[in-house]
């Protein structure tokens, strides 16, 4: 579970929340449902225009992914690709076979097995690269839904509030209700700004940065693969991976 992720939205909610309560406002003067539905409702609409069904069919796992997400620990990946490397050194690569179904990371089995079945290095290489290529525009799929959902948010806030507008200015009858329509009119701003700034384009952020970790390590999972099928010591590897993890969290020797 990403701990940052939920930080972050209950200390914009607190901070929201303490706004109101040390303006000395009730929090029900900032519930309206016509207005909820006109920008979550709006927003929505307007992704399903964007983007076809399979890709919508996504939003629910993207919304946990944001949540939920598990990053591959680099130097776990590295130990593991050192690990097979003196195996592969040792024994041969058809030794490897046999470690196989041991191994966590899908992109590592896959690439292994085409290299204990023969493939040469240029066919390992393309296949894994083109893996790494449709996880990437997954990624950026997902990412696009939340930054579409996150800018046409305030846009539809912006319209409930004009609906508003016009449906109080066409009842100018009672002078005294001026102020509490125009009340209920802005909501649907505030509603909008809150819905994108809070959690849309925040997520959209958090999945970027997810997307671009992920990548790291599949690159490193492919050139350590190649390393493996062309028989490079598991020192050379070790010192060659390395370079991927940042210096402060590489391991002391």
């Amino acid at each position: 579970m990403d701990i940052a992720t939920i930080i972050g939205v209950l200390l914009a909610a607190f901070c929201i929340y303490f706004s109101i309560y040390v303006g000395g406002a009730s929090l029900s003067t900032f519930y309206d449902l016509p207005s909820i539905f006109c920008v979550i409702g709006g927003g929505v609409a307007a992704v399903i225009i964007c983007f076809p069904l399979k890709t919508l069919l996504l939003f629910p796992k993207v919304s946990l992914k944001v949540m939920l997400n598990k990053q591959d620990n680099l130097l776990e990946v590295i130990n593991t690709l050192v690990a097979l490397a003196e195996t592969a050194r040792r024994d041969g690569l058809l030794a490897l076979e046999s470690k196989l179904p041991d191994i966590k990371f899908p992109l590592i089995r896959t690439g292994l097995q085409m290299a204990v079945d023969g493939a040469d290095a240029s066919t390992i290489e393309s296949i894994l690269r083109s893996e790494v290529e449709a996880t990437s525009r997954r990624h950026k799929d997902g990412k696009a839904l939340m930054d579409q959902l996150g800018k046409y948010a305030p846009a539809y806030g912006m319209i409930g509030t004009l609906l508003g507008l016009v449906m109080m200015l066409s009842n100018m009858s009672d002078p005294s209700s001026i102020g509490a329509g125009m009340a209920v009119a802005l909501l649907t701003t505030l509603y909008g700004a809150v819905v994108s700034n809070v959690f849309c384009l925040p997520a959209a952020e958090k999945l970027g940065y997810i997307s671009k970790q992920e990548m790291i390590a599949r690159e490193l999972m492919v050139r350590g693969i190649l390393a493996i099928q062309s028989g490079e010591s598991p020192r050379a590897l070790e010192q060659r991976l390395i370079t991927f993890v940042p210096p402060k969290q590489r391991p002391k020797k």
